[in-house]
């Protein structure tokens, strides 16, 4: 279900989409305004669905903690993870005000008061990074696009798990090129990854949470740690 609305002559049109999560015991229904201008690039994508779809399939592990979304865009996975009970901090690069934005209304859609929205940029180590407080989960969806940023991202997600030795990355990507590999970058910057079969958490289909994402998408989910003994 999908409902579309302008506020005025000069501004995009948003249209709030429905996703439904469930399984045989209860289900949860988020609403993610999308905003339908080019410029903005602000759609909810297939990897954030199947992202959303893992967070759902762990909520009593992702209760009570603390999660931070990178490059959160429209923030489905972490406005699923708040309805879930998670503290979560809700960020996006500090040069894209409008994509912050973007975070608050979902959070408003959702009727969210508590989450925590800042900008936070790839690769720096700025104030805001520094100032975050622990974390359990960081989480990710499609950040994975441009190959220049892929050790940006990897600097960032290092400098938070080093910061918090016992946190995951959970980050779905959607496979765009086979000659893309980040496996010389989490051994640059000792991180192990393990992939998650889709299977595993009933994401190996075209339609998922009452959608039609992922659609015909081949998306991978993985989970990164820091790189101990046992992975050398």
């Amino acid at each position: 279900m999908e409902t579309t609305s302008h506020t005025g002559p000069d501004t995009p049109a948003v249209t709030l989409k429905m996703f439904t999560f469930e399984d045989a015991q209860e289900s949860l229904s988020v609403s993610i305004p999308e905003v339908l201008d080019a410029q903005y690039g602000m759609y909810v994508w297939p990897c954030a669905v199947v992202l959303a779809q893992y967070i759902w399939s762990r909520r009593v592990d992702v209760k009570d903690k603390t999660v931070l979304e990178l490059g959160a865009g429209v923030s489905l996975p972490g406005v699923l993870a708040s309805r879930c009970g998670a503290k979560v901090l809700l960020s996006d690069d500090a040069n894209t005000p409008e994509c912050l934005q973007n975070c608050r209304r979902s959070c408003e859609a959702n009727g969210l008061h508590g989450v925590v929205t800042l900008p936070l940029t790839w690769g720096e180590v700025s104030p805001q990074l520094i100032k975050l407080p622990h974390l359990d989960l960081i989480v990710a969806s499609d950040v994975f696009y441009e190959p220049r940023d892929f050790e940006d991202i990897l600097v960032t997600v290092a400098f938070l798990l080093r910061k918090n030795p016992k946190a995951q990355f959970w980050v779905t990507y959607q496979e765009r090129s086979a000659d893309w590999s980040i496996e010389a970058l989490l051994h640059k910057w000792n991180l192990a990854c393990v992939d998650v079969d889709l299977e595993t958490f009933d994401a190996d289909k075209s339609e998922l949470a009452g959608s039609n994402l992922p659609g015909n998408h081949t998306i991978q989910m993985m989970i990164m740690t820091l790189k101990t003994d046992k992975d050398t």
